[in-house]
């Protein structure tokens, strides 16, 4: 069965539990991994609210889900555990885009995932990962990890800081293949590197430049200073791109952005991006046929 009929055969539950998210949101003091239930509080179902046209969407940081578990802060681009949006299922193989805030000492409770690439990119503070393969690390601000998950694996993510917040991104991208062998990877950027340029932080080679997933996709890291003016080339025909502005004010192709707002094209062949003050943000390139 093709991925596409696969998810087209499935209920929204059922598309949840195949990709573990059932369990996902358990907390854990660090010293432990054992599952914890948690009361949901203030959890939003924000309205679409988004501007798309025939090759553009647009969505604005304060329409995205909003979960704030007390424990867990986060903000979801695209539908997510509780917050269901059938007009933000994904960009593309672009599947989750969410936004974290992950209280001290405190984190994901071991959990299964199969089928999906999962990338994480820390913000601020440091994670620690623990996996089912006995794989234990820190993920520090300046790193970036990648799990296939492919024919099933378990995790947990915790804060390895008792002192403060830790803050990152977790990003899950649909692989061309499904039924790989779990693997893991992680890398340590060269800050410089994305200077007023885009660094390319994952492809689909293993011997390219930053880590590799199982997909036709690029990410790129830019930290760019205020005027400074960058072209994109689309990677691969067919590919479309969903910026994400971590912080900062740019415009790409005419459309203004501002701190984690993000804006998605397709059937275009090159991104125009221009800093309206000192930004960062990064590009997705993606295949957009599920």
């Amino acid at each position: 069965m093709k991925r596409k009929e696969f998810i087209q055969n499935m209920s929204w539950g059922g598309i949840l539990a195949a990709l573990g998210v059932s369990n996902y949101l358990k907390a854990s003091d660090s010293s432990s991994v054992q599952k914890t239930n948690v009361k949901q509080v203030g959890f939003n179902h924000i309205k679409s609210m988004e501007t798309k046209t025939n090759t553009t969407v647009l969505h604005k940081a304060n329409t995205r889900g909003d979960a704030n578990h007390g424990w867990l802060h986060s903000k979801h681009t695209f539908s997510f555990a509780n917050y269901y949006n059938p007009k933000r299922m994904s960009f593309g193989v672009l599947r989750v885009l969410n936004d974290d805030k992950v209280a001290a000492g405190m984190g994901f409770g071991k959990h299964p995932h199969s089928d999906m690439e999962i990338i994480s990119i820390p913000l601020e503070g440091d994670l620690k990962h623990m996996d089912s393969t006995g794989r234990s690390e820190i993920i520090k601000q300046g790193d970036v990890q990648v799990m296939s998950a492919g024919t099933g694996i378990q995790h947990s993510e915790m804060n390895a800081n008792k002192d403060k917040e830790v803050k990152f991104l977790q990003i899950w991208v649909m692989p061309k293949e499904r039924g790989v062998t779990p693997r893991y990877q992680q890398i340590t950027l060269e800050e410089g590197a994305r200077n007023n340029k885009m660094q390319q932080i994952l492809s689909p080679n293993a011997n390219d430049e930053g880590v590799w997933i199982h997909q036709d996709a690029w990410f790129h890291l830019g930290k760019l200073d205020e005027g400074t003016t960058l072209t994109y080339d689309i990677k691969k025909p067919g590919n479309g791109v969903y910026a994400f502005i971590i912080t900062g004010d740019v415009t790409i192709n005419g459309q203004k952005l501002e701190e984690r707002d993000g804006f998605g094209l397709w059937d275009i062949e090159s991104l125009d991006i221009n800093t309206n003050n000192n930004a960062e943000l990064l590009l997705m390139e993606v295949p957009m046929d599920i």
